[in-house]
């Protein structure tokens, strides 16, 4: 089974699959949390999906409540603060763990790929971020603090994107 072909609700809790979310296109999946430090990333990561939505990308949050408890809010609220706040346009889920017992199973996927420094394994925080191409292939991770506008993460969203004329 392809990563892709996950289940994963939606923010609202309608039902779909990671590929539902990512229309089976490269995507950048981020474990967010609306009362973090980090929160700001938000709207890096808006500017992102913006930017690369007409060549087949999307930014997706997966809601998270695992660490300092830093997303405790209901799906409503979470959608309302991410409108409000940063005007999220890009695709959501239902709050999941990304850690332990209860992992979502998405994240299953994801955890044993390593990032530039070579960990892998469990989630360190809120906003680590995994790209994957269309195929649900995980190409890279990054560490919560590296910004959506990092210089690696920008190149590694361009290499998997068809060129512009």
């Amino acid at each position: 089974m392809s990563l892709l072909d996950t289940p994963i609700a939606r923010l609202d809790g309608t039902p779909a699959t990671l590929g539902d979310l990512t229309g089976a296109k490269p995507a950048l999946l981020v474990n967010v949390a609306s009362q973090c430090g980090m929160t700001p990333q938000y709207s890096g990561l808006e500017r992102l999906h913006q930017q690369y939505a007409e060549r087949g990308f999307s930014v997706v949050g997966l809601p998270c409540n695992q660490f300092g408890s830093q997303e405790p809010g209901t799906a409503e609220e979470i959608r309302e603060f991410c409108s409000t706040n940063y005007a999220v346009t890009f695709p959501m889920t239902e709050k999941i763990e990304v850690n332990g017992e209860r992992r979502h199973d998405v994240y299953e996927g994801l955890v044993s790929t390593p990032d530039a420094t070579g960990h892998s394994g469990d989630i360190r925080w809120n906003f680590e971020k995994f790209l994957i191409d269309g195929d649900g292939t995980v190409v890279a991770r990054f560490e919560p603090r590296t910004e959506p506008d990092d210089l690696a993460l920008v190149a590694a969203v361009e290499k998997l994107l068809p060129q512009q004329d």
